[in-house]
């Protein structure tokens, strides 16, 4: 089976996928990303373009000797996987843009961008993380997946905080949805705090080949607060061919 490529969000990492990685190993590879500046790779040097993202992580798959794929990929990493496929359509066999939007800015989310960075001047790293994460859940610091998330996210340096909000803001991809070719699942959750869904209809109604799957009860982090709906769901989506399994990080 064609390998599959796990793109994680904004103050994330690969550790996030930790539900996700026992189903979908089960007969194919799994690549599950570290961005520069975040994860595992926290001390790298912080990127501050979508584009950037996009280019870091095809040189990572390219370096694996990892050709054609499946990718998913998640709120901040649903623009680079966006972005990714722009830069090379002919290398992605089925795509998952969960929990994400076309256009960086971020319209409705419970905070702007802007006052994101000032927060994170004034409050500190830690307490940002800590904060943010919570709008993740559907029940914010009492969600039994919370301490663990925000654990990963206080790995962020400001650097990489700054730099990954200056790369969403700065990015549009709307008027490239038209030109995505691969099939594609649309994946959220109806509480949503960071994506609203004129983002996520926006994604359904102009990719060509697109599938919708919203999950009720869930805010940003579906795949931590059912992990078992959000796993068949995407194990659905990408069919059942059986190949040599494995998993990767990086």
């Amino acid at each position: 089976m064609i390998p599959l490529v796990l793109v994680h969000g904004f103050m994330g990492g690969s550790a996030q996928w930790q539900h996700q990685i026992p189903a979908f190993s089960a007969g194919r590879e799994v690549f599950a990303v570290d961005l520069p500046g975040f994860g595992a790779r926290n001390r790298s040097p912080a990127v501050t373009s979508v584009n950037g993202f996009a280019e870091d992580v095809l040189a990572g798959l390219d370096a694996a000797g990892i050709g054609q794929f499946d990718l998913l990929g998640h709120s901040m990493g649903g623009m680079i996987v966006q972005q990714m496929i722009r830069l090379e359509p002919r290398r992605v066999n089925r795509l998952v843009l969960y929990g994400t939007g076309p256009r960086g800015r971020l319209p409705g989310r419970f905070e702007t961008i802007a006052e994101s960075k000032a927060r994170a001047e004034s409050e500190g790293i830690q307490a940002s993380a800590r904060r943010i994460s919570a709008t993740w859940f559907e029940d914010r610091e009492a969600a039994a997946e919370y301490p663990a998330c925000a654990e990963i996210a206080e790995r962020t340096g400001l650097l990489a905080f700054q730099g990954g909000l200056t790369a969403m803001d700065a990015w549009d991809g709307a008027d490239w949805l038209k030109d995505i070719a691969a099939p594609t699942l649309i994946l959220w959750g109806d509480g949503d705090r960071t994506y609203q869904w004129a983002q996520v209809e926006e994604l359904w109604r102009k990719i060509p080949d697109a599938r919708l799957a919203v999950v009720p009860g869930c805010a940003h982090a579906v795949h931590l607060e059912k992990p078992g709906i959000f796993s068949q769901l995407v194990l659905d989506f990408l069919g059942n061919d059986t190949s040599q399994p494995g998993r990767r990080s990086r």
